[in-house]
């Protein structure tokens, strides 16, 4: 797939693009930049497949179900029934990919007021595990939504690493962990993704110039965190550019060599 930049996790699919869509994402296209749409419920799957069917190429979608969504589709008995409704969305052609999914632990007991927090460790991961099996039996690489748990992640991934017949492959998605923790993940044939959160904050910069780029994606997550000089504004997947030009400052190389480079971790990951 050929491309100049690519935004692999956007959410243009989000409510916040009702408006302007559309102008949007021809934005983006007119800039090179491809743009794929993460979903986090099925309602936002639905749309980002109806708006990469838009388009004849350049946007794409990647289908799950974030942890947040576990407790309420628990509660409501729903989980099997949306993860089987979910597996037969992601034999769409236009969709690359399962996610973001994965487990989310910040702030679990203030999100989740009364509920026990074991309990909700436990349907997250029940609901994880569901679409790393969607994952395993479509052959499409997962997109990884992993807060405060990236320990808890890996031990999940483990089992599933190396068993006989079984490809795992994936992204973790607005990394924020550690370098060891990347190196797990790599490990594991995972790829590691920054969002424009590396333009203003300092803390990044020994992890990227650590991680080999040939693990490296580049994202937005837009509309949030807007790289410096859009700060406090909607982020949208135009800005990945910034995102790109920035790691390659950190790591003292050509901006066509960091965005050629993640050029081909897409193309192996996603369209390989």
């Amino acid at each position: 797939m050929k491309f100049q930049y690519i935004d692999t996790h956007a959410h243009v699919n989000f409510p916040e693009f009702d408006e302007d869509r559309d102008v949007v994402l021809r934005r983006a296209l007119d800039e090179g930049v491809f743009v794929v749409n993460v979903g986090t419920d099925i309602e936002s799957c639905r749309r980002a497949i109806s708006t990469a069917e838009q388009y004849e190429e350049g946007v794409y979608a990647i289908v799950g179900i974030h942890p947040h969504e576990a407790m309420n589709l628990e509660k409501e008995g729903l989980i099997e029934q949306t993860l089987a409704e979910l597996k037969e969305m992601a034999k769409h052609s236009k969709v690359i990919g399962i996610g973001e999914c994965g487990l989310d632990f910040f702030k679990i007991e203030e999100y989740n007021e009364g509920v026990d927090v074991l309990k909700v460790k436990e349907v997250q991961e029940k609901l994880f595990r569901g679409q790393i099996d969607i994952s395993i039996t479509l052959d499409k690489p997962l997109m990884l939504h992993c807060r405060e748990s990236y320990g808890e992640t890996l031990e999940i991934l483990y089992e599933y690493f190396g068993v006989q017949g079984v490809k795992l492959r994936g992204n973790a998605h607005f990394f924020a962990g550690s370098l060891e923790q990347a190196k797990a993940f790599i490990g594991c044939g995972f790829t590691i993704s920054f969002t424009g959160v590396i333009t203003f904050a300092k803390d990044y910069e020994v992890l990227i110039k650590d991680i080999p780029l040939q693990s490296i994606l580049s994202e937005t997550d837009c509309p949030y965190v807007a790289p410096v000089p859009f700060r406090g504004k909607r982020a949208e997947p135009v800005h990945v550019k910034l995102v790109v030009q920035k790691i390659a400052e950190i790591k003292g190389l050509s901006i066509e060599e960091v965005r050629g480079q993640i050029e081909k971790n897409v193309n192996q990951m996603f369209f390989g």
